[in-house]
């Protein structure tokens, strides 16, 4: 099993910027891949931003002029900056944890509880 804890959530005004962290322990020889989902109410889970180990990066539905993934892989911790957030930013975000097959299908099997951003005019 692997065990997700985020963090770095929160209100902020729009405009503003947020780091959330997300870090694994536990079976984390298991997985390659951590990346981040969000759900805004009334709206499906989509996701926002994904990272291997080796660095390659799926940003999905993400602005990638506005949000950046990032890891340690010493401290198995995955990163996501958001910047120039906007009110639509507004979400729960969850970490998810998972493996990259060679063939670059994501596969997501953990994780965590998610973290609120609140992104306020």
């Amino acid at each position: 099993q692997v065990q997700l804890v985020e963090s770095g959530g929160g209100l902020v005004q729009a405009g503003g910027s947020l780091r959330l962290s997300c870090a694994a322990s536990g079976s984390t020889f298991s997985i390659n891949a951590i990346g981040w989902y969000r759900q805004a109410p009334g709206k499906q889970r989509e996701l926002v931003a994904a990272i291997s180990n080796g660095g390659s990066t799926n940003y999905a539905n993400s602005p990638k002029d506005r949000f950046a993934i990032s890891r340690d892989n010493a401290k198995n911790t995955v990163y996501l900056q958001m910047n120039s957030l906007k009110r639509e930013d507004t979400a729960v975000y969850y970490c998810y944890a998972g493996t990259l097959s060679r063939s670059g299908d994501w596969r997501f099997d953990y994780w965590g509880q998610g973290t609120q951003v609140t992104v306020s005019s």
